[in-house]
């Protein structure tokens, strides 16, 4: 799992600023600096690029709860964005696991400004791919 810290092995998350540092066993944590590659003409961080970082952070959380060689992958995600962000803004991203079954992990991810504000939030539903005991 270490060597995914960083754009998390996809160059398309650095492109966008994102730069995971920490996880643990079922969560993870990155620090966000969205480029301009994220916003759009307006400005600001284009909507389904919440998305990306959401499922990106809530993947890498699943990743963290699961066994080597087991792996997740996204059913369903929802997000909601609360404030805009623009490129530049440093935002932190939490992402963990709120349940997890044998076949189903249940995660929530928040995205926060520098004073801790809501950003964006997430909920999502993954299906896991496990080993047979």
């Amino acid at each position: 799992m270490s060597r995914a810290l960083g754009d998390g092995g996809m160059p398309l998350l650095a492109q966008l600023g994102l730069d995971f540092e920490r996880y643990g066993e079922g969560w993870v944590e990155a620090t966000w600096v969205p480029t301009e590659s994220a916003c759009n003409p307006v400005g600001t961080v284009h909507g389904g690029v919440y998305a990306v970082v959401h499922d990106a952070a809530m993947n890498f959380a699943t990743s963290s709860a699961l066994e080597r060689g087991e792996h997740g992958a996204t059913i369903s995600i929802a997000y909601q964005t609360i404030r805009a962000a623009r490129a530049g803004d440093r935002l932190a991203v939490r992402a963990e696991v709120v349940r997890l079954t044998r076949r189903i992990a249940y995660l929530e991810s928040r995205i926060r400004g520098p004073e801790g504000e809501a950003v964006s939030t997430a909920t999502g539903t993954f299906s896991l791919r496990r080993r047979e005991p």
